[in-house]
């Protein structure tokens, strides 16, 4: 799946994110402008580093509607998201804080993705093997800053293409 992230107008509050599917057909969503990467690009970020295939955009690559999936992701009383969504979910907002105290805390980003998983009712991904900060920090602040590079009514292309999934 191609993303085409758009930087729309100076006095705009929301960006706009494509997601163009590889049969052709398309979904869209507004990134509201927060001064960080936006979350819907921290989700592209998690998704094409860690090895899940059901988070946010790999649901959408595969035909869900972004709205169907941002109502059934966001919404910490509905039970049956996968597993998966769910710890996605969770770690992109732990990677959000990150971006947002512009230090990376290992501790602080652990204990956030994991408590966003209970408050789920989930267990949280297992990163006892990985380097969180190599992973998913340094490339979020790597596409950050080319994000923030553009111009207004300029656009960047991303192609989304999920690590090969874990073995259980």
């Amino acid at each position: 799946m191609r993303l085409i992230a758009e930087k729309l107008g100076k006095s705009d509050k929301y960006d706009r994110l494509r997601y163009l599917r590889a049969d052709g057909s398309a979904s869209k969503s507004m990134m509201p402008r927060q001064g960080i990467l936006p979350h819907d690009l921290v989700h592209y970020v998690v998704e094409s580093r860690l090895p899940l295939q059901h988070g946010f955009t790999s649901l959408v690559a595969r035909g869900a509607e972004v709205k169907f999936v941002m109502e059934q992701v966001h919404d910490v009383h509905k039970h049956t998201v996968e597993r998966e969504a769910i710890q996605v979910e969770a770690i992109v907002e732990g990677l959000q804080s990150q971006l947002w105290s512009g230090v990376f805390d290992p501790a602080a980003f652990l204990a956030g993705a994991h408590s966003a998983c209970v408050a789920r009712n989930q267990p949280g991904f297992d990163f006892s093997s990985l380097d969180a900060e190599a992973l998913l920090y340094q490339p979020a602040l790597a596409l950050q800053a080319r994000w923030q590079a553009l111009s207004y009514f300029e656009s960047m292309e991303l192609l989304s293409q999920p690590p090969p999934a874990k073995s259980y």
